[in-house]
């Protein structure tokens, strides 16, 4: 079998790139220590990433603002999130989120 040399470096280069972003902050920062307003900041970091991304997917449609009434999205989140918040199930939400798309789409046409 004959190595192609440059996927070769493709598939290198592409692990380096991977795994560098991921192991020198944890090299840096298992070396020194974190001030408590920044611990408490960073824990909201998360929230925040999902809620963006979320809410760019609930209200916009390429580059435009889809209309609450054409928005099957929006109405199919607002049971999945009553849902996740009574029942704090993944499973339960996840369903719950696929059936009300389902039928919204199926409604909406």
């Amino acid at each position: 079998m004959e190595v192609r040399w440059d996927v070769f470096w493709i598939i290198m280069g592409s692990a380096l790139l991977t795994f560098v972003p991921r192991v020198l902050p944890l090299m840096l920062f298992s070396k020194i220590q974190i001030p408590v307003w920044l611990m408490r900041w960073l824990e909201y970091v998360p929230v925040a990433v999902m809620a963006s991304l979320i809410g760019q997917e609930l209200f916009m449609s390429g580059n435009r603002l889809v209309p609450i009434t054409e928005n099957a999205a929006l109405w199919a989140a607002l049971p999945t999130v009553a849902v996740a918040i009574w029942t704090r199930s993944l499973l339960g939400t996840v369903l719950v989120g696929i059936v009300s798309m389902m039928i919204l789409r199926y409604l909406m046409g």
